[in-house]
């Protein structure tokens, strides 16, 4: 198969064992442009019809809280002309320049069901659409970290007549125009929809919380937070805790009043446990001046309306629900003993799993130091260790 940026149908063959990248988002061609340069060949297998679909489903308004320079991949820099924050779809092109610049192999329209070990011992079997068995010598997993739309089980929830969604089907506020929204859970994606709604001319916005966050300046005097993010990474869960409560007391006026308090553990202690802080975009403003109410946190719902922690009863136009995504790798990796209770990788990286050699993981993580500047970081790192431990096995450009 000749190198192109996409095509409609994978290898033919499959006995030159390539290494096989699962997802064509940020994570999977950086692995891919990472081993071709050094000489491997990479092919990527991506589900939709084109790279970046997960970037192309995102909200209108969204733009990266990462600065330009520190989420190009490897390889090729963000253009200038796309500013410090990146918008969505200047994400989308950068995606597609960066595949077609690098001359990646990219196999669009397949989607691998299942990896399992080869019969052979030499590698993998990747189980995919239209009945293709593909044997690769490694494997590098990276469908992305917003995989599946997480909904909790909300008791009730057929009683309510309203509009309900999940923030994964939300573009932009226009269908919202007049109406009265609650909008559940205040990560990043929730506090940056409850302002888009309010800017959007929504009649009332709610946004309900049942942990509050740490809520970090994106930037303060030019200082992007993801330059601390990058300094601290390193440093003691505990020294970092310490040294962010009193910038937070000097940065974030105190919401208390409005119903956000600060929160009671530590700013790295939260990141650790998978809650990144919630970078401003609007929210501290429009929380300050009442223009997004802050309520309790969704019990379920009764009678058409949503009920509460409090008690309390309100029947909002629409729901949308900010709750989060699902890693979606149980049914293609679950047998394999490499996910831990969350559905989680137990490794990422260059590492792979104890007993799953040539198996690699990368994308499921959300560091404070920025999700895009580690996956390329973690891109060249996988390249070598699979150059390394597999080269004699590898096919090669």
């Amino acid at each position: 198969m000749a190198d192109s940026p996409t095509s409609a149908q994978p290898p033919a063959h499959t006995a030159d064992h390539p290494v096989y990248v699962v997802g064509g988002g940020p994570a999977g061609l950086s692995v891919a442009y990472a081993l071709r340069a050094r000489g491997v060949r990479a092919v990527v297998l991506e589900r939709s019809d084109r790279v970046g679909a997960s970037w192309r489903r995102h909200y209108d308004r969204l733009r990266l809280h990462t600065t330009r320079r520190l989420s190009s991949l490897p390889g090729l820099p963000m253009p200038r002309r796309f500013g410090r924050w990146p918008a969505r779809d200047d994400v989308v092109r950068y995606l597609e320049k960066y595949a077609e610049h690098h001359r990646l192999e990219v196999v669009t329209g397949v989607e691998v069901s299942r990896i399992e070990r080869a019969p052979d011992g030499t590698g993998w079997l990747l189980r995919a659409s239209g009945g293709r068995e593909l044997t690769g010598t490694a494997v590098v997993v990276a469908t992305g970290h917003n995989h599946t739309p997480r909904v909790p089980r909300w008791a009730g929830r057929s009683t309510y007549t309203g509009t309900f969604l999940h923030a994964s089907e939300y573009r932009d506020p226009t269908p919202y125009a007049g109406q009265d929204v609650l909008v559940v859970g205040v990560g990043n994606t929730g506090a940056e929809i409850a302002v888009d709604l309010v800017d959007g001319g929504a009649s009332r916005v709610r946004l309900s919380v049942r942990t509050a966050p740490h809520v970090v300046r994106r930037s303060t005097a030019g200082w992007a937070s993801q330059y601390t993010g990058v300094l601290v990474r390193r440093l003691p869960v505990g020294l970092v805790d310490r040294l962010a409560r009193p910038l937070a007391r000097v940065s974030v006026p105190d919401l208390s009043a409005h119903g956000l308090p600060r929160p009671d553990t530590g700013l790295y202690s939260r990141v650790k446990q998978g809650s990144i802080p919630v970078q401003d975009v609007g929210l501290i403003d429009a929380v300050r001046r009442d223009r997004v109410g802050i309520v309790a946190a969704v019990e379920g719902f009764e009678d058409g309306k949503v009920v509460l922690a409090d008690g309390d009863r309100i029947a909002p136009d629409a729901v949308i629900a900010a709750t989060g995504y699902d890693r979606g790798l149980t049914e293609l990796v679950g047998h394999l003993g490499v996910l831990d209770g969350r559905g989680r990788p137990v490794v990422h990286g260059p590492r792979s799993p104890k007993d799953a050699p040539g198996l690699y993981f990368t994308g499921y993580t959300n560091p404070i130091s920025g999700m895009l500047r580690e996956l390329a970081i973690d891109a060249v790192r996988i390249a070598k260790t699979v150059d390394q431990r597999h080269g004699e096995h590898l096919s090669r450009l």
